[in-house]
Parts: structure tokens; sequence; C-alpha cells
């Protein structure tokens, strides 16, 4: 969600000023407000208000929420919207609230006065017929639970409004909010703040409220939401093509390497398609032993066996320097690796299997020093080649007098 936040804060930024002159206090309204007052006239009962674009029909103008009381009266007590405004984001919840009250008030007082009989009769006694007594009591008791029931669901409908507050108010006015960010100081987890969520919505106290699809941020308003598919659709979209384009890139790097092939001599080529299985195959032994840190080593094994291969395509005279690597170096570390894949499948980690794996976690860090310091030397001729390069320039550079002015070696 934090991609969708960041663009709909660009968006609703690129909307925040009206058409021609600074904005003002009520920007530039022109007319009169809701109120019939002129602009300047005076200040609106629930703060500033600030230009928010066109709808069509005139200017729509939003409250400065930072200004706006959560607790004023009215169909605006959580949000504020006419004609030309913004829809309101928050539905009523009076009726919730005084259903509560009325439960409180109706079910405490049935238990009370069932509770008292029910004690009552515990005291009494009734030797003649003591079975009547005791569906008596078994009456009160059902009836005293049934009340007390009602008082706890009507106890529940009122923290549920006084919750709803409360996100209303760490809300501030904004369309959307993270669902960490709402329940951050209710002392619920956010397993339970994103059901209260869902609830809310489904009663209409959230009037257009949608989760977003990893149920992580509140978007509370249809425009905020259909901004929020549009990114989703497009994000989807790029990542249904990243399988394509890696497949078209691998499609290009091929024919750039089968291009190259054809210009290198048949027993080099064969050398550098057994460099390639070597590769993948460490590679395979990679994804199936888990563990960070010796992935980490394997990681930088095939990074340094492929850059080896690499130079010996680039400098084919240099195959006979990589026999040994490929006739046993190779060999053993795909064997190493097989045996610790093996090892870590077991089901369990005795004394015996543990020092194993020690020992072939330290041999892969021998083997990785081995491989930079072959990678090192198949540049030596390269390191010649510059050596002669530039001792030839500055021999140069003397013979025409140029070395002692600012060119010295």
């Amino acid at each position: 969600m934090r991609s969708f936040g960041n663009a709909f804060d660009q968006a609703t930024r690129n909307m925040g000023r009206g058409p021609g002159g600074p904005r003002g206090r009520y920007g530039q309204m022109g007319g009169t407000d809701r109120w019939g007052r002129t602009p300047g006239g005076g200040v609106p009962p629930f703060g500033t208000y600030r230009w928010s674009g066109t709808d069509g029909n005139g200017r729509a103008w939003n409250p400065d929420m930072q200004d706006y009381k959560a607790e004023s009266q009215g169909s605006s007590r959580y949000g504020y919207s006419n004609a030309q405004q913004s829809p309101v984001l928050y539905g009523s919840t009076t009726g919730t609230k005084a259903g509560g009250i009325v439960m409180i008030a109706v079910g405490g007082s049935i238990a009370l006065i069932f509770l008292i009989l029910f004690l009552a009769s515990c005291i009494a006694s009734l030797p003649e017929s003591p079975g009547a007594l005791w569906i008596m009591r078994a009456v009160f008791g059902l009836f005293t639970a049934a009340s007390g029931m009602i008082t706890g669901w009507g106890i529940k409908l009122l923290k549920q409004v006084g919750r709803f507050k409360n996100y209303s108010r760490r809300i501030a006015g904004r369309e959307y909010c993270n669902i960490s960010e709402i329940g951050s100081n209710s002392g619920k987890s956010i397993k339970f703040v994103t059901k209260d969520l869902e609830r809310m919505i489904s009663k209409g106290w959230f009037r257009q409220g949608h989760m977003d699809g990893e149920k992580k941020c509140l978007i509370l308003s249809n425009r905020a939401y259909e901004e929020y598919l549009q990114i989703e659709t497009r994000r989807q979209q790029s990542k249904a093509e990243e399988p394509v384009k890696k497949e078209e890139k691998t499609q290009e790097n091929t024919k750039e390497k089968e291009a190259k092939n054809e210009k290198l001599a048949p027993e080099v080529q064969k050398i550098i398609d057994q460099g390639d299985a070597f590769i993948r195959k460490i590679h395979e032994c990679n994804e199936a032993i888990p563990g960070e840190e010796i992935s980490a080593k394997i990681s930088r094994m095939e990074m340094l066996v492929d850059r080896i291969f690499d130079r010996v395509e680039e400098n084919p005279q240099s195959v006979s320097d990589i026999r040994k690597l490929m006739e046993y170096y190779l060999p053993t570390t795909i064997k190493l690796l097989e045996a610790y894949e093996q090892l870590d499948r077991q089901p369990v980690d005795g004394e015996n299997i543990q020092t194993a794996k020690r020992e072939i976690e330290a041999t892969l860090d021998t083997l990785n020093t081995a491989f930079e310091k072959l990678l090192d030397d198949l540049f030596q001729d390269t390191m010649w080649d510059v050596s002669s390069d530039i001792s030839v320039l500055n021999t140069m550079l003397a013979q025409e007098g140029l070395k002692e002015d600012g060119m010295k070696k």
C-alpha cells in the first residue's frame, strides 16, 4: 500500500490548487457558501476550507481536518458534505449507541429483578413441593442469565461505537490509512482491528469503506479505492510482464552467446559448455539448501565460476589454465554440495551430521579463495599487456620531452 499511498498523495497534490491566483482561506469561490455568506465573510462551523478542484457542477470544498472536531453535532458528526462537497465518509452511530444504552438499561433491570427472585427462591423452602421450588430456581436463573447476555451485548455495542470514534480520530480526515496506524493506541491486535473495521464497513459506519487486497490499509472513499484499483491493476500487469521480459532477455543473451560460440574452437566450446553445466548444478544445489550463511557462500562460488568461464570465453588461450578446475575442483565441489544437501534433509541433526556440515562449509570458504586466485591469474596476460603499454607510453613521452610537463609516471 505504500506505492498506492504515494501515488494517491501525488494525485491529490496535483488537484490541490484552484485555477488562477493564490489559494486563500476560501479559495476563489465566487457566489455564496451554504450559509449564504460570501468568501471572507466568516468562518464555517467546522474550521477552514481549502480548494480541491471542480466536480462539473461548481466548485467543491473540503474541510481542513486539522480544525475538524469529530464530536460536532448533527449529520456532520464524523464528516461534512453538501451537494457541492465530497460525500460523507462516516455514517451515524446514534442508533447503535441508543440501542446499546436501551439494552443495558432493560437487560440490567430485568437481570436485577430475576437475580433477586432467584436468591429469594434459594432462601425460601417449600417442603410440600420441593420439585416446584427447583423449577422456579431454574426459571429465575435462566432469565437472569438471558438478561445478563442482553446487558453484555449492549456494553459490547457501546464499546464498538467508542472504538469507531477512536479510529475516526486516528484517520483524521484522510481517505486512506494503514490499519497498523489506526489501531496503534487501541491496545488491540492488528487482527482484531482488521475484523473490527470490516464489521464497521458492513454496518455502513464507513459509508464508502474498502480494504486493500492484503487487508493492510483502510480506504474510505470510492475515489481513493478506484485509484488503488488502477494502481494495483498496473502493478499486476507489470508483474505479469516480468517473466516475458526475463525470457526475452534470456533469449537475447543466448543468441549473443551462440554468436560468440560460433567463433570459438570446438574444444574450447566443449569446455565452456561443461562449465555452464557445473554452474547450473551449483545453482540448483543452492536452491535446495536452506540457510543464509551457506547460501551466501554458494552464491559467491557460482559468481566466481561464472566469471572464470566468461574470462576463458574472452581469452580462449587461457583454457589450459583451468584444466585442474574442470577435472577435479568442480566435480569435487558438486560432490560436497550434494552431500551437504543430503545431510540437511535428515530428520535428525546429530553430532556426526553437524560435524560433516561444518567441514563442508569450511571447505567452501577454501574453494572460494582458490577460485578468486584463479580468476585473478587469468588476468595476468592482461596485466602484462597493460604494463608493456604503459612502459612504451612513458618512453615515448620522455623522448618527446613531454613527461616532465605534468605527466609523470
